[in-house]
């Protein structure tokens, strides 16, 4: 396949959930850019409309941990384009809390959010992609917190680990019709970053210990969105994309007193 027609979405809809702010709405962005017809949604319209190459998306008002807020929501994007073929499962997050304070509710709300929000929707996807001559797309957006320890967000990691078993197991089930990937993300410098990493030059320290050297942009996310969502990737489900620069340095590095072990970068 030209790899240049592979990249245009041009008939194509696709669906960002939590695409009007951070890394959802440069994954919005970017698939406008590549052609496709776009619908946001979350809770509350955004101040500025998702725009990019002089198109704008659709926003659509919705609560992804509401079923018939979701339903809606997939049913609004099929009567203005007449389809759906990619969704982008983006809506989440946690604020940081001490896990032994954590209540039950609280805890609750973030693997709504972050678990069952992205089943809920994957259904109501499934629903319209089956039917249609193409092959569906479901990327659910996680988080390395899901594969390592994720201190002061124990649901919350939990819940993208869970994220990792949606993909395998729906991608055996929707498969072939419906590809199934999860993409988790690394430290990545968004607008809220400060409340995590600190100021510049923390974000500057964290990003010295990733084997890239620097932490992520919302682009570096959406440009492998885009990647998976293409007829490139045909062989590609049911997997997780590690999207992270390589990793963290394994913090015994810097602990080890041992001469052979390397405590910084070489060169």
């Amino acid at each position: 396949m030209d790899p240049a027609a592979a990249f245009d979405f041009h008939g194509k809809a696709v669906i960002v959930t939590g695409g009007t702010k951070g890394i959802g709405r440069v994954i919005a962005q970017t698939f406008l850019g590549a052609g496709a017809d776009v619908v946001v949604c979350a809770r509350n319209e955004p101040e500025q409309p998702v725009e990019a190459g002089g198109r704008r998306a659709e926003f659509v008002s919705a609560d992804v941990r509401d079923a018939e807020q979701v339903r809606a929501a997939v049913a609004a994007c099929v009567e203005r384009f007449g389809r759906l073929d990619v969704l982008v499962n983006n809506a989440g997050g946690a604020p940081l809390v001490d896990s032994a304070h954590a209540s039950p509710r609280f805890n609750e709300k973030i693997v709504a959010l972050n678990l069952l929000a992205a089943i809920t929707f994957s259904q109501a996807a499934y629903a319209v992609m089956r039917d249609q001559d193409d092959t569906g797309v479901i990327l659910n957006i996680s988080s390395v917190s899901g594969s390592r320890p994720n201190p002061l967000g124990v649901a919350y990691g939990a819940a993208k680990a869970g994220l990792t078993s949606v993909a395998q197991t729906l991608a055996h089930e929707w498969g072939p019709k419906v590809r199934v990937v999860t993409v988790a993300v690394g430290l990545v410098v968004t607008e809220d970053a400060h409340l995590v990493y600190g100021d510049e030059e923390g974000i500057r320290a964290v990003g010295e210990t990733l084997a890239m050297k620097r932490m992520g942009v919302p682009q570096d996310v959406a440009d492998v969105c885009l990647f998976l969502a293409t007829p490139l990737a045909r062989w590609i489900s049911g997997t997780t994309i590690e999207v992270h620069g390589g990793g963290e340095r394994p913090a015994y590095l810097a602990a080890s007193t041992a001469e052979a072990v390397p405590k910084g970068q070489q060169g």
